[in-house]
């Protein structure tokens, strides 16, 4: 690829595209491309003028420009979801569509005679005042009332250059008002896309790990319980409770058995299903999500309906005061300074724009919100519960050790662990294959049916075996294993300052696998700054040992902690609080976490926690830092206060001018101006970022 540096700074460079245009297409590549190199940062593609701003690690300066240098755009393979998720098509759209808005409405003051340009106005004028009539027929008084009223006055009274500028201000808040919501829908959407990237296929009786682009259509794909769903099809083999609510919105679990349909995104609650593949694109996922999205009131926040309500609930009273003003003073030009000044106009624009660009803001801090109402549940939030592995503690715990209590070769025993844990999405699973991967540890699948307990353990069949493997409870109460005779002392003497977990065969114990759980660097620091925050209650709750918990609790200064409770305990914990009258956030990254996370009234996921974990969840942060928390919380009290900001700017200002339109100190024709003016500065404003760069 041709191109030429504009601009450059230690980190950070400017160039240009030497060719005719780049297309939106092209666009899309080139920032996929980009995104893809590890030393990139950040990346940002102008396709109207052909620049690309990159920010780089420092040292890769060289590897950048031999890169672009290679670069073609035909050469690049980029995954459908690139398409099917840019948003780049639809902000050229509304951005062309305001500019040429602009232009026709300037062309036609600049060029055409008064005359035609006055039949413009009538033409246009007749859209509002239909909407309005149609509300009447309805035997309701809104604001389309409102508007087609002040419209049509201005009109018998041949004030035609007010009518027009009237039209033209509520025509850009439309525009503006459309856009940035559908930006923020389609933003939310994309968060909300699947993120799989590797699924089970079931090949000649086996299962194997397949990269998600090999599957195609009628293949056998296997769902172990706790996963997403990664394509559309038909249950073939085994049973189980897809949790439906992100595509269809039920609550509750819905069972599904061989010839029951299953959809992408959704998630295996229990069970485990093979489902023969129908579709393997994303499209139908994505526009699901939107359709999803835009059909219900997930996105409205109380503050926006508040704000719907007020604005609908003034209009009767705008009218009634133009009335009384026109009968006290028979001045027309004075009654009509109150019909061009009305507070629903400002209120039923600013406030959404606030919550969806308070939204859009928490993602470019790798926060999704899954809607505006949580933003406020935030607020509100007095009681935050933690869950302890993979929240608090690093999301990557790693086996220190293996400790055998048979004659038998550690890495065995750890191969069989490995083999059975590479099904399930928990931080502990995961240390337990990586330790396998890194001893260079291959682990066919040997076993039969996998059993997943959620909290508890996983049980299956190896080589004709009974195997368990899992917490304590679950293997010597639950399952009823034993310690080897003349072991005792060394299952005594298993170090306290790790996580355990337990392998047994046949109902006798193999091995202990140690499992550390480092504390997260900056959990005590987020803790407190939570509480600076407006948290009056911290609270940390585990299935570890009291013995870890506490120690885990002091370090990180919570105010009340619990060891041993398994997930119907939390969820029991949450409704307690809920119940004493306090606002509760529950955060947590495993499946043993989702039924807390459903029933706080904001669930919080970590982003690369469980997938089920992360459906139910109303908020997902990064894995990065609990400090996005922090900013979450700052974010949402922000929010809160430009509300009620924009509240008092928008009494205040349209009371002003309605007493200085009352006293004819300002024209109609001004008023509306100024009250439009500051309408459209008052929403232009609620789109800035509510925390400081």
């Amino acid at each position: 690829m041709r191109f030429k540096i504009e601009h450059e700074i230690k980190g950070r460079m400017r160039i240009h595209v030497v060719q005719k245009k780049i297309s939106i297409k092209e666009a899309d590549v080139m920032q996929y491309f980009l995104q893809q190199r590890e030393y990139v940062t950040s990346v940002k593609v102008y396709e109207r003028t052909g620049d690309v701003a990159i920010c780089y690690q420092k040292e890769s300066r060289e590897q950048i420009m031999d890169d672009l240098k290679k670069f073609s755009f035909e050469n690049i393979a980029v995954p459908d979801h690139v398409w099917q998720n840019s948003g780049r098509a639809a902000s050229r759209y509304y951005w062309d569509e305001l500019v040429w808005y602009v232009l026709c409405w300037g062309g036609r003051k600049l060029f055409l005679p008064m005359s035609i340009r006055q039949v413009c106005t009538l033409v246009k004028a007749s859209r509002y005042i239909w909407k309005g009539c149609c509300a009447l027929r309805k035997r309701k008084i809104e604001v389309s009332v409102l508007d087609a009223t002040a419209i049509a006055v201005s009109v018998l009274r041949n004030d035609f250059n007010t009518a027009s500028s009237v039209m033209f201000l509520l025509g850009i808040g439309e525009i503006l008002e459309e856009w940035t919501h559908k930006k923020s829908v389609d933003d939310l959407a994309r968060s909300m896309s699947l993120n799989v990237n590797k699924v089970w296929m079931l090949a000649d009786g086996k299962e194997i790990l397949t990269d998600i682009q090999k599957v195609k259509a009628d293949d056998v794909v296997v769902i172990h319980m706790g996963n997403v769903v990664p394509f559309d099809g038909v249950v073939v083999q085994g049973a189980g409770a897809v949790n439906q609510a992100s595509m269809t919105g039920e609550s509750m679990a819905v069972a599904k058995e061989v010839g029951g349909y299953v959809y992408a995104g959704t998630v295996l609650e229990e069970g485990e299903i093979c489902v023969r593949v129908k579709e393997t694109a994303g499209a139908n996922r994505y526009e699901k999500i939107v359709s999803m999205i835009e059909e219900t009131e997930k996105l409205k926040s109380a503050m926006e309906g508040q704000a719907e309500h007020l604005a609908d609930k003034l209009v009767p009273y705008t009218l009634l005061g133009t009335g009384l003003v026109y009968l006290l003073t028979r001045n027309a030009t004075k009654a009509l300074s109150v019909l061009m000044v009305d507070f629903s106009c400002a209120l039923k624009l600013a406030m959404p724009i606030a919550v969806l660009s308070a939204i859009r803001e928490a993602s470019t801090h790798q926060i999704t919100v899954k809607g505006g109402r949580f933003l406020e549940q935030v607020e509100a939030a007095d009681t935050i519960v933690f869950d302890k592995t993979g929240t608090l503690t690093n999301a990557t715990p790693t086996v220190v050790d293996v400790i055998p209590f048979v004659d038998e070769n550690p890495d065995e025993l750890l191969r069989i662990a490995a083999c059975l844990e590479e099904h399930f999405p928990h931080s502990m699973a995961r240390a337990v294959v990586n330790a396998a991967l890194e001893r260079g540890l291959t682990h066919e699948e040997k076993h039969s049916r996998v059993e997943y307990i959620v909290a508890h353990g996983i049980s299956s069949t190896v080589d004709g075996k009974k195997v368990v493997i899992g917490s304590y409870h679950f293997v010597f109460e639950d399952e009823s294993c034993t310690i080897p005779a003349g072991k005792e002392a060394l299952f005594a003497e298993l170090p306290e300052a790790y996580s355990h977990l337990y392998l047994a065969v046949e109902g006798e114990l193999v091995a202990v696998i140690c499992i550390e759980d480092p504390l997260r660097k900056e959990s005590a620091g987020a803790v407190q700054a939570l509480k600076e925050a407006g948290f009056s209650k911290i609270v940390m709750m585990t299935g570890d040992s009291e013995k870890i918990a506490k120690t885990i609790a002091g370090r990180v200064g919570v105010d009340e902690y619990y060891a041993e409770v398994l997930p119907e305990q939390k969820a029991q914990y949450v409704e307690q609080q809920k119940a004493l009258g306090r606002k509760v956030v529950m955060v947590g990254d495993g499946i043993n976490d989702s039924p807390a996370l459903s029933t706080a009234d904001v669930g919080i996921a970590i982003n690369d926690g469980a997938q089920i974990a992360r459906e139910i969840a109303d908020i997902t942060i990064d894995a990065g830092s609990l400090h996005e928390l922090v900013t979450l919380k700052q974010i949402s009290n922000g929010l809160a206060k430009r509300v009620k900001g924009n509240y008092r700017k928008i009494m205040g200002i349209n009371s002003a001018l309605i007493l200085l339109g009352v006293s004819g100190l300002v024209q109609p024709t001004a008023s509306a101006l100024i009250h439009n003016a500051s309408t459209l500065a008052i929403s232009l404003n609620s789109m800035k970022d509510l925390l400081e760069k």
